[in-house]
């Protein structure tokens, strides 16, 4: 629609006089300059066929005077004297909202319940640290300490007023944001996670409703993730910072490995530290010693294969290197650990309920869920194979698992191509036939084969013909493999490597995620399909030709990264940082700013983007 009309219409329907090829005035005082934009913004969504939300009673009554004045004058400057993160851009529309709501009164000190309230709002702000989050963000102390003062001024002191009371409505905020989102954009840091649609929460209506009630407590309770990992989680990090703070921590020193029925004179320690840990029970007996000298005895064994089954160790009771190091890491690392899994799961968007495919890079590992919402054992657990630490890291992902591919061929990744085939074929003509691989055109189900020859080689090296590997015992992709379209071309398959799944430490692949059951999740993938009964799975897994089946339900799948992760006993397993993302998380911690709403929502500019991947 062109905006002259759009004036015209609206200067017939007596809202305001609109010359659209007039200047704006450059003096005009604040609210006819606040009328102008937001028409100037109407005419711009009109004349571009955008939806327009209704406005706010409150949107036309901006205050004049007062401590409305003042609150005004703060939040349009975004920018708070008081605290020591002064720009809140990012908080400005739900400050904004919060005050609107009241219009432009104070939330807080204008009640005669604002001491109580006051109290709880900063002490909710104080125990932050129980959420793994920084009380000092939230500047909890700062604002107790002027707690006093700021309940005795006097009406009259409306700047000093709207400071304080913006200051702990910002700070509140900021706290309540940080719970329910996080602190780091994932996007940022390489973890390619789903943007959210909308936003299924209203903070300021949140605080408003809790103040109303006189239980700020709650609003904890209603803005952290509902998810049962979550949960256990938390209750493991309160146990771990106590666990911190009264066991010291282990040093030992030990050569070469030990191993069960040999003697070292620091076993008693090693005893106490698994009893405080939880690996030995109260009363486990004091290694035996043989004349001077601990020995290594069976139940001290057990004790230990425990905890390296909970650190991502090979359980076997040895006292290796490994072992040793996560042994005497200190259990303030175990908390971080905790803080930084917390963190991520804020990060992921509503997951909804029903069946869900969970890999946790870090732990080699991969769940099957019959309904993800629910707190019950995973369907089907099987160890994995992830991409390599030092050149072909698997992604942080969520996608939409839509096809299985009996018998597939593997489409040989271009880099793999020019950097390893290539140089095979200048030594060996004959090493596409032995390894049972053509070249072609293009990955398709009817390509055919191109000849070897100069041309053709020439042609691979620039990415101009392709290599696939048929079908049968030596594609690495094995017998399967399941697919969800995405931007790294990722999947999970089958693999002929069957021994590398014994392995602890399980980084060997390309990028992709290698699966030690590939039949049983063929049969979770396809259990609502009748025809695909175990004999049709099985017979498909054994046929000499590709197979794609469409799944009629697609299952969502979560590639993640945490190295704390709770099992469903409530018990936590830690496991090494192999790709290093603690690190780079931990580095973008250090320097806390607001997360923009942007960064979190789907908006028509990231919308494309995304179709486009």
């Amino acid at each position: 629609m062109n905006p002259s009309i759009v004036a015209k219409m609206i200067d017939h329907m007596g809202l305001i006089q609109v010359n659209p090829a007039r200047k704006i005035p450059s003096l005009m005082n604040q609210e006819k300059r606040q009328r102008w934009l937001r028409l100037a913004r109407l005419l711009l969504c009109l004349s571009l066929g955008w939806q327009i939300s209704p406005l706010r009673a409150q949107d036309a009554a901006i205050p004049q005077t007062g401590v409305g004045k003042e609150i005004f004058t703060l939040i349009e400057s975004k920018r708070h004297p008081e605290l020591t993160q002064t720009d809140f851009s990012s908080r400005a529309e739900d400050l904004s909202q919060l005050y609107q709501a009241v219009n432009y009164d104070l939330v807080w000190l204008n009640r005669a319940d604002s001491a109580p309230l006051l109290m709880q709002t900063l002490d909710l702000l104080s125990h932050a640290a129980g959420e793994g989050l920084n009380p000092r963000n939230y500047d909890a102390d700062k604002l107790k300490g002027m707690l006093p003062s700021a309940l005795q001024l006097p009406v009259v002191a409306v700047r000093k007023r709207a400071l304080f009371d913006t200051a702990v409505s910002l700070s509140l905020l900021r706290y309540l944001h940080d719970l329910h989102y996080g602190r780091v954009n994932p996007h940022g840091i390489n973890f390619n996670l789903k943007l959210r649609d909308k936003k299924l929460i209203d903070l300021p209506a949140l605080i408003l409703a809790s103040r109303n009630q006189g239980q700020i407590a709650q609003l904890t309770a209603a803005a952290e993730p509902k998810l049962d990992q979550y949960r256990k989680l938390k209750q493991a990090l309160a146990h771990y910072r106590d666990l911190a703070a009264r066991t010291a921590q282990l040093n030992l020193e030990i050569g070469k490995s030990l191993r069960i029925g040999e003697t070292h004179p620091q076993l008693e320690e090693l005893r106490r530290f698994l009893i405080q840990t939880g690996e030995l029970p109260e009363n486990a007996a004091p290694a035996k010693a043989s004349k001077t000298t601990p020995r290594y005895d069976k139940e001290l064994g057990e004790g230990v294969k425990r905890f390296q089954a909970r650190h991502g160790l090979g359980a076997d009771g040895v006292l290796g290197k490994g072992t040793v190091a996560a042994l005497n890491a200190p259990l303030s690392e175990r908390v971080t650990q905790i803080e930084l899994a917390l963190e991520r799961l804020r990060w992921l968007p509503d997951i909804g309920s029903g069946p869900y495919i969970l890999v946790n890079i870090p732990a080699f590992q991969l769940w099957v869920y019959e309904d993800i919402s629910k707190d019950e054992p995973a369907a089907l657990r099987m160890r994995v194979v992830v991409g390599q630490a030092m050149k072909t890291q698997t992604p942080v992902l969520m996608a939409e698992m839509r096809f299985i591919d009996f018998m597939p061929y593997w489409n040989v990744p271009y880099s793999i191509t020019k950097n390893e085939i290539v140089p095979k074929l200048l030594a060996n003509p004959g090493y596409l036939r032995s390894e049972n691989m053509e070249i072609v055109a293009a990955f398709s189900d009817n390509a055919q084969a191109v000849p070897l020859t100069m041309d053709s080689l020439i042609q691979l090296k620039q990415g101009l013909l392709k290599i696939r590997q048929r079908p049968g015992r030596k594609n690495p992709l094995g017998r399967v493999k399941f697919m969800f379209p995405n931007k790294d071309d990722v999947y999970l398959h089958d693999t002929p490597s069957k021994s590398l799944f014994s392995r602890s430490t399980r980084d060997f692949s390309h990028g992709c995620v290698r699966v030690e059951k590939p039949q049983e999740l063929a049969e979770f993938a396809l259990r609502n399909q009748p025809e695909w009964t175990l004999e049709a799975i099985q017979d498909a897994m054994q046929s000499p030709k590709m197979q794609r089946v469409m799944l009629q339900k697609s299952i969502p799948v979560l590639f993640f990264y945490t190295t704390a992760f709770a099992e469903q006993n409530g018990e936590i397993a830690f496991y090494r940082d192999i790709y290093g993302h603690d690190t780079v998380l931990l580095e973008a911690l250090k320097n806390p700013s607001d997360l923009s709403d942007q960064s979190l929502f789907i908006t028509q500019t990231n919308a494309v983007a995304e179709a486009v991947h």
